[in-house]
């Protein structure tokens, strides 16, 4: 019970600062998920012991590139191409049995793309000709918290068969369903009250986050098992670190951005 107080208290205080940035304004919104990359990527270098801090300078050039200056749709499909080409790599990764350590260029590409740009894509999402979109990122903010939270709690009650035990041990079928089931009723209501894309589409985003944001944080599992560490850090007290935090959405993120250009909605 104590351990879930704390995961409460400490979950409110992050979703209140992202709420808090998302409604002040779009610069204090592009400014906090620029800051969570650095976080994200500092955990990461730990992780994998990635050494200097070149990808800190390239992940700050290509933010910043592409989220005040690149405006060419092309540019930003070649980018949003890579990063989903890195996360699908990062597949073969997870459900290889072959534990081969990643050499410089391999971490440094990996912590670029799958953590830089999916904090990019992230960003960018709420973003449909220089409008800025608050209540599509907070639909998805709550379907994620809400597969999250739900994976969590049925999981921890109900769950029995585990979901892939060689990475996540904790990690269960039921509570993977669980979490599934429940953001489709979040979903039903996000597209019942919020118009900005059809009932159908909030279904369909709905089903791409939960999918893939649990590819991605079985694949920080498995960076953190290769590491032999529990959490990727300890700045959220209940939750690890940041990446521990954000690893479902960054990873989720280009896909999203896919899907609502799929939709048309996304320029």
């Amino acid at each position: 019970m104590r351990e879930v107080l704390r995961r409460a208290i400490s979950g409110a205080v992050y979703i209140i600062l992202l709420l808090s940035a998302v409604f002040l304004s779009s610069d204090a919104f592009d400014f906090l998920f620029m800051t969570f990359g650095l976080a994200c990527l500092y955990e990461y270098k730990r992780l994998v012991h990635l050494k200097g801090y070149h990808v800190f300078i390239a992940y700050l050039a290509l933010w910043w590139a592409f989220i005040y200056l690149v405006h060419d749709k092309w540019l930003i499909n070649i980018l949003m191409f890579l990063t989903i080409a890195m996360n699908i790599a990062l597949l073969f990764f997870l459900f290889s049995k072959k534990e081969r350590p990643f050499n410089f260029f391999q971490k440094f590409i990996i912590g670029l793309f799958y953590i830089g740009g999916g904090c990019i894509f992230l960003t960018m999402i709420p973003y449909k000709d220089n409008d800025f979109a608050k209540l599509l990122i907070i639909g998805i903010f709550i379907l994620i918290w809400v597969n999250d939270s739900f994976a969590y709690l049925v999981g921890s009650t109900l769950g029995r068969t585990k979901l892939f035990s060689a990475v996540s041990p904790k990690k269960t079928i039921e509570g993977t369903l669980g979490g599934f089931i429940f953001a489709m009723v979040a979903a039903y209501f996000l597209g019942k009250y919020e118009p900005i894309i059809s009932p159908l589409q909030w279904f369909i985003l709905a089903t791409v986050i939960v999918l893939f944001g649990t590819l991605g944080d079985l694949i920080e599992s498995k960076l953190k098992r290769s590491a032999g560490v529990k959490d990727s850090g300890a700045i959220i007290p209940g939750h690890g670190g940041m990446l521990d935090r954000l690893d479902s959405m960054v990873f989720a993120a280009p896909f999203a951005y896919l899907t609502l250009n799929i939709f048309a909605y996304v320029s």
